[in-house]
């Protein structure tokens, strides 16, 4: 059986489609086939590919993975069509930061070698269920890997929400808005908000709260197996539910949106084995040498 991978493409960027055409034609010298999106078709040289297929449940559908060009943004819409198919995602970055990403620009031939030879590592992301509903009829229901966050529509507004865990109410405050992440997403929009860097083995949820006018409004890190849920008040103003960045619905007044950990997890490829430390040290390029400098050893 052929093998064949779907091709997600940053097309804002003339050097990315450089990278594509070139990526699609060592793949496809290598025996594989491959697909680009309709949707960015008209931005690449549609007659490097193997084929274009419409975004949608088949759009990766009996591909082996999923392979990105671009930067974290790309990757998250690149994780639906994964996700739907039941494959891997493979990010190679060439955004800024990339956090997601499998592996860096600079190691473009080394991860294609890896495509080809099917020698990577596959770890799986705890993904998050989220729905809103308002006076008990659903508006939305969708899932996030990163994030979903409830947040004001208008600039001008302050967003009054009720935080409750399992049931119970936790704080009540007018704020900017409420994020709630995944692990995977303690180190994208939550950790700008301030929130915890929470390592992608923990199973949990995290509630960061987005400016809040409150004397308890910490970020909150809660039980995988609990509800989190964000009410609106009723008599306030209306906000927006976004999830990863990519799907958005508006909220009127009294909504409430519920999130639970998900069923299905999404399935990340990386290059090498690294530690999650590792990736946090190079990614933030945290100092980890003291200002002192490096222990000195007393000698008799």
């Amino acid at each position: 059986m052929t093998r064949e991978v779907l091709l997600v493409v940053h097309t804002g960027r003339q050097h990315n489609l450089r990278t594509a055409e070139k990526v699609a034609g060592q793949l496809i010298g290598a025996g594989l086939r491959v697909r680009a999106l309709a949707e960015e078709a008209p931005d690449l040289n549609a007659d490097c590919y193997s084929r274009v297929v419409a975004p949608g449940p088949e759009a990766a559908a009996g591909t082996e993975l999923v392979l990105v060009l671009g930067g974290d943004g790309t990757l998250l819409r690149a994780a639906e069509l994964a996700r739907m198919a039941g494959v891997p995602v493979f990010g190679v970055n060439l955004g800024r930061v990339g956090f997601l990403a499998g592996a860096d620009s600079d190691a473009l031939d080394e991860a294609l070698a890896a495509v080809v030879e099917g020698r990577y590592h596959v770890e799986e992301r705890m993904t998050i269920e989220v729905t809103a509903k308002l006076d008990g009829q659903v508006l939305a229901s969708t899932w996030a890997l990163n994030e979903a966050s409830v947040e004001k529509s208008s600039r001008e507004r302050i967003l009054d929400v009720v935080v409750e865990v399992d049931g119970h109410p936790v704080s009540a405050f007018g704020c900017d808005g409420v994020l709630c992440s995944t692990p995977t997403g303690s180190t994208a929009y939550a950790f700008s908000a301030g929130g915890p860097v929470v390592w992608p083995e923990v199973q949990a949820l995290l509630v960061v709260p987005s400016n809040a006018h409150a004397l308890f409004a910490r970020p909150l890190v809660v039980s995988r197996e609990s509800l989190v849920a964000v009410e609106i008040d009723q008599h306030g103003h209306h906000a927006v539910l976004s999830c990863d960045g990519q799907r958005h619905f508006d909220l009127p007044p009294g909504s409430r949106v519920e999130v639970v950990a998900g069923d299905s997890p999404l399935r990340l490829v990386r290059l090498h084995d690294t530690a999650f430390t590792d990736r946090l040290v190079h990614k933030f390029e945290l100092p980890v040498q003291g200002w002192r400098g490096p222990a000195r050893v007393k000698r008799d």
